[in-house]
């Protein structure tokens, strides 16, 4: 685990992602502008809070474990800079599903 990492947990249910990054060359090899590089919707998680805490008091679990690989939403989460580095936090509600090997 990273020093940011260490230094950095998020609450309830949220879950710190990475983004993948965006694909500069296409598949006949033709370089890609920035402008034109569709907006990555892929994603390592890199850290999970502990859940939500529903009406009786019990602690819901998080869907999603660390490393696996994440589908989000075109928009929302909220962007966080560690290290240098971009990284965006969302519910875990908000996660659309996991990819699995």
């Amino acid at each position: 685990m990273a020093k940011a990492f260490q230094k950095f947990l998020p609450m309830f249910d949220r879950v710190l992602v990475e983004r993948l990054a965006a694909e500069t060359v296409t598949k006949g090899g033709i370089m890609l502008p920035e402008k034109s590089q569709g907006k990555v919707l892929q994603a390592t998680v890199v850290a999970v809070g502990p859940g939500a805490v529903n009406k009786n008091g019990e602690v819901t679990p998080i869907s999603v474990k660390v490393g696996e690989k994440v589908l989000l939403p075109e928009y929302g989460g909220t962007k966080v800079v560690l290290e240098d580095k971009d990284y965006f936090l969302f519910r875990d509600a908000d996660i659309l599903g996991k990819y699995v090997d």
